[in-house]
């Protein structure tokens, strides 16, 4: 059994970005333990707080810890990724020396109502993940575009394309992971 975080860079409810999630868990082995990590009750990543750390940084951290890959979906801000997905970022690699993002394997998708596909946050997003040291899968790239069409009012896809595309990608990801033993 493999345990897999999920980090949804979205703090709206009912998100795109965790439709997207969802429907990538769903690839997962049977016997996956899938855990999705709250980024939303963060406080801002502030040096001057490592000594003595909030109690929101220590229960992240050892969430994240816990894990043995990470799936990241992230929606896209201002050409880039959510302030609340790279607080999250930093808090996990914080104090200097103590990254518990290092060596886990990672899954990378972005989406967009436009159809840019959150492109943007995709290649920021990786690019922060390769100098956190995770290995991220590269194929198949998960940029989505147009998601208020590929999802109904409850956040389920409204084509067995994108529910099987999704649910591969999870099951790719998981044979990804299991390299990484």
């Amino acid at each position: 059994m493999r345990k897999y975080g999920v980090i949804v860079g979205s703090t709206r409810k009912n998100s795109y970005s965790e439709a997207v999630a969802k429907a990538i868990v769903k690839g997962l082995p049977n016997d996956a333990e899938v855990t999705f990590i709250n980024i939303s009750d963060l406080p801002l990543y502030n040096q001057d707080l490592d000594a003595d750390s909030p109690a929101e940084y220590t229960r992240f951290r050892e969430e994240v810890a816990a894990q043995d890959a990470i799936i990241f979906v992230t929606p896209e801000h201002n050409r880039s990724i959510p302030a609340a997905l790279k607080n999250a970022l930093d808090v996990a690699s914080r104090p200097w020396g103590q990254n518990v993002w290092a060596k886990k394997p990672a899954l990378v998708a972005s989406q967009s109502i436009s159809g840019i596909s959150g492109v943007l946050a995709h290649h920021v997003l990786r690019q922060s993940l390769v100098f956190l040291d995770m290995p991220t899968m590269q194929q198949p790239e998960l940029y989505i575009g147009h998601s208020d069409q590929l999802f109904d009012e409850n956040l389920e896809p409204t084509n067995d394309d994108t529910k099987e595309f999704l649910a591969n990608a999870g099951k790719q990801f998981s044979e990804f992971a299991a390299k990484f033993d």
